[in-house]
This record gives structure tokens, C-alpha cells and sequence, in this order.
């Protein structure tokens, strides 16, 4: 008889929703469809440092597919990066407990850093299957990660309620959301909550358009707009925020009172939405069928619709950004609204 697969399984980076939901498709496909044994290693990278790890039963994986979070904690361990622990290989030692934890593969669940450390290990010969998260979706090749579907419901909602305050007081209302490179949250929220002017890093924006976009707004007699920025967006050094930097910069050129919401944590909190349930546990699934026919070395992707996979080596260290001529942002300028850009 061949010799039971062992399948080790971590999340590393910042948390996001869905990620239960891809560890349970992992868990339970290699249990009940392809009897392999899988161990859940805490704190991302940093378990596999410190030996830190358990054995997951299917009976552990039941009931968290639609809790936030994730059950085997998280980090921020970067094991090639020079820090920490003086004198220790990080590498070396993850390398020594992969095979004393008797590994035949690891999955590793995050965004484009724990991509590229996973990249990092395949290179070392370790067997690596990776799944993308974020609510950035800003990793390179997949059109879509679990954690954005949430994310872009929960700053609609945030988005929605704005509306009714800022026409109550007849001013504008500049609402901040996550995105340090990429505006994909900012430009489908923004859609998706009715925004008039939306600000996204990949296009940029000019001070003057967008104000002469809100007078005239007001001269239209529309009592009230809802400013949606991206946090990455440029400004001063010394400014906190863009929400602060923007509504600065449309207080002092309009004259309309103009106030800030950062929404912050919590676009990455809770339970995750049932797409991100279902592109979650569909990511997990494929991610165990790739370790059965031992095609390691890369990551789960969404492609037109299709789960697929591509090369770990050509996803580290790259980015998925908005295009300028992407279908949302002429869809955005054919219904009026200011991208800042012209």
C-alpha cells in the first residue's frame, strides 16, 4: 500500500475572512476524499520555526467554515528576511522540522508576502502548494482571492450609511478604505455604494478636478457627495492619512464642509460572505488535488471563472493592479463619476 500522505497547513500575513473556510476545503478533501493525515501548524511561519503544531481531525475541522479569522493563528514572520532570533537560520530550521514532522507537503494560505516566502521554500525543495487571501486582491495571476467579496460588502454597507449623514448635514463625506498599492476595494466599494468621486493609487488624481467636480456638483443643487479614497493613495509625508490629506484639500478649494471615515480593521473582521465561503473552499479542494498528483510548487488561482493553478516562481514579487483602461472605470466615467484623473 503507498505510504499515507501527511499535509501540513498554515496562514500567515494579516487575517482576513475565509480563511477557516480554506483550511476546513484542505482539511476535510484530504481526509475524506484522499486519506491523508493533516497538521495544522500555528502562527504561519513561525510555527514551522518553533516545531509549533497539531494534528487536525475532521471532527476539529467541522463548524468553522463561516467563522472569521483563522483557527491556527497568524503572523508576520518573514523567514528569509535577517531579524530576530540572532545567529538562527530560519530557513535551516524550517527545513529540519518539515521532515521531522514528516511532511509531504505544506500548504501555505496569505497574500503576496506568504506567496513569495512560499516561492522561497520550493526553491529550497520543499513540496509548497499555496492559496492566495486578501481583500486587496492585488496577488499576481489570480483574478480573484477569498477575503475581497467580504471586504467589499462590508465598506458598501459603510459606504450606504454614509449617504444618509452626509445629506442630512449637506456636506461632503471622504470614507478611506484599504488598498496600499492596489484600488480594487476602493474602485468595486465605491461602484458599489454610489460614489461620486472615486480615488484609486493606480490612477492618481488632480486636486483641481476633483474640486471643480464637487462645485459643480453643488452648484447643481446636489446637497451632498461621498468622496471614496484608497489608503495608498499619494500625499505629503507628513499627512496621517489620505482621508485627511483629501478632505483638506477639498475643505480649503471648495469651501463645503467636508469630514473623514477610516474604516480600517474592520473591512477585515467577521464572518466571510458565502462567495468567499465558496472561492475558499473551492481554492482548498484544488489545492488537495494538486498534492495527490504531486504537482507542487504552486498556487490555487481564479481564472474567468475556472479554478486553476500557475507557478509559484512567477507570482512572488509581483502585483495585481487596476488597469487604466479596466471595464469598471469606464463604467464609472460613463455614469459621472470623477476618477480624479482628468
Amino acid at each position: 500500500m503507498a505510504k499515507q500522505k501527511r499535509v501540513g497547513i498554515l496562514s500567515a500575513g494579516g487575517d482576513c475572512p475565509g480563511i477557516n473556510a480554506a483550511i476546513r476545503g484542505v482539511g476535510k478533501t484530504a481526509i475524506v476524499s484522499h486519506n491523508m493525515e493533516v497538521i495544522g501548524i500555528s502562527s504561519g511561519f513561525s510555527g514551522l520555526i518553533h516545531n509549533d503544531f497539531e494534528i487536525l481531525t475532521e471532527e476539529a475541522l467541522s463548524g468553522i467554515l463561516t467563522l472569521g479569522g483563522t483557527i491556527l493563528g497568524t503572523s508576520r514572520e518573514k523567514p528569509f528576511k535577517k531579524t530576530g532570533m540572532p545567529g538562527a537560520d530560519k530557513p535551516k530550521l524550517i527545513k529540519k522540522h518539515y521532515r521531522e514532522m514528516g511532511l509531504d507537503c505544506i500548504v501555505c494560505i496569505g497574500g503576496n508576502g506568504t506567496q513569495k516566502t512560499a516561492a522561497m521554500l520550493a526553491e529550497e525543495g520543499l513540496n509548497v502548494i499555496g492559496i492566495p487571501k486578501t481583500i486587496d486582491n492585488d496577488v499576481f495571476g489570480t483574478d480573484f482571492t477569498f477575503g475581497f467579496d467580504s471586504a467589499v460588502t462590508i465598506a458598501t454597507e459603510a459606504i450606504d450609511r454614509l449617504h444618509t449623514t452626509a445629506n442630512s448635514h449637506k456636506r461632503i463625506m471622504v470614507i478611506e478604505l484599504m488598498g496600499h498599492n492596489a484600488g480594487w476595494l476602493t474602485l468595486y466599494a465605491g461602484l458599489a455604494g454610489g460614489g461620486d468621486v472615486i480615488l484609486i493609487p493606480e490612477l492618481g488624481y488632480n486636486p483641481k478636478t476633483v474640486n471643480r467636480y464637487l462645485l459643480d456638483r453643488a452648484y447643481k443643487k446636489k446637497p451632498y457627495s461621498i468622496v471614496v479614497v484608497a489608503e495608498g493613495l499619494e500625499r505629503p509625508a507628513e499627512e496621517t492619512s489620505a482621508a485627511a490629506y483629501v478632505a483638506k484639500m477639498i475643505e480649503k478649494g471648495t469651501k463645503i464642509e467636508t469630514r473623514t471615515t477610516i474604516l480600517g480593521y474592520v473591512q477585515r473582521g467577521g464572518s466571510p460572505s458565502a462567495m468567499d465561503r465558496i472561492l475558499a473552499t473551492r481554492f482548498g479542494s484544488h489545492a488537495v488535488q494538486l498534492i495527490a498528483d504531486e504537482r507542487f510548487g504552486r498556487m490555487v488561482i481564479n481564472k474567468n471563472g475556472q479554478t486553476t493553478s500557475m507557478s509559484l516562481k512567477d507570482v512572488g514579487g509581483k502585483l495585481s493592479l487596476v488597469p487604466k483602461d479596466h471595464s469598471l472605470i469606464n463604467k464609472a466615467r460613463a455614469l459621472d463619476i470623477c476618477m480624479g484623473d482628468q
